[in-house]
């Protein structure tokens, strides 16, 4: 029964969090990340026994059917929304909280030079936006947002939201609960950029005037 109660869980959240989703049936049938959660519990199941050629085999069936490829040793918590989910990958050791909403193209992976746990723990309620990249074995605290396309590298503290790449804090705790506006994210790089510009155009003021000062001195 609680198999089958997870299952009623996964298809509100989708109605709940996608406007675009009408009813249980139209979420059963046309959410390909909806299966992919599903089937990851018994491909957990047997990982967890060590019969860890079948969890894979199942494990690569379900990415071949949704395009979704989730490491059968991944431990997800209830309510985890994959939306859309096409080339959603999720390591071996990763983790994931209760509540996580996840967009296409989200990768939560290692970077190849660490051992044991190698992927990163994701808590509560976190939202992972459109082709985000969280990469190493460190956590990303509860009710933090990661926007579409950032690349994250080290830890993140809860109620956090993160762009660019590397994954910049932009957002802290007083903007808990607050929904993820892709369209206004301060984008960190152009703000490097523009203070640059800024440091460039005084510096080029300053000698300028210093060269005015030589040339009256020699007049």
């Amino acid at each position: 029964m609680a198999f089958f109660k997870k299952i009623r869980e996964d298809i509100g959240v989708i109605i709940e969090r996608d406007p675009a989703a009408r009813n249980a049936l139209e979420a059963a049938l046309c959410y390909p990340g909806l299966w992919a959660i599903i089937l990851h519990r018994p491909a957990n199941w047997l990982h967890r026994r060590h019969l860890k050629l079948l969890a894979r085999i199942l494990s690569q069936v379900v990415r071949w059917v949704t395009g979704v490829e989730i490491h059968p040793g991944a431990r997800i918590g209830r309510r985890c929304f994959i939306d859309h989910g096409m080339s959603v990958v999720i390591g071996e050791t990763a983790e994931i909280g209760d509540d996580v909403t996840i967009y296409q193209g989200v990768t939560l992976g290692g970077t190849g030079k660490d051992t044991g746990k190698r992927h990163p723990t994701i808590g509560n309620r976190v939202v992972i936006s459109v082709g985000a990249k969280v990469l190493g074995p460190f956590r990303v605290g509860d009710d933090s947002k990661i926007g579409a396309g950032s690349v994250v590298l080290e830890e993140i503290p809860p109620d956090c939201t993160v762009v660019g790449i590397p994954g910049k804090i932009i957002k802290r705790n007083k903007y808990k609960n607050e929904d993820m506006n892709q369209i206004d994210l301060p984008d960190p790089v152009a703000a490097e950029i523009e203070y640059l510009r800024g440091r460039v155009a005084a510096l080029e003021k300053r000698l300028k005037e210093t060269e005015g000062k030589k040339y009256r001195r020699k007049k």
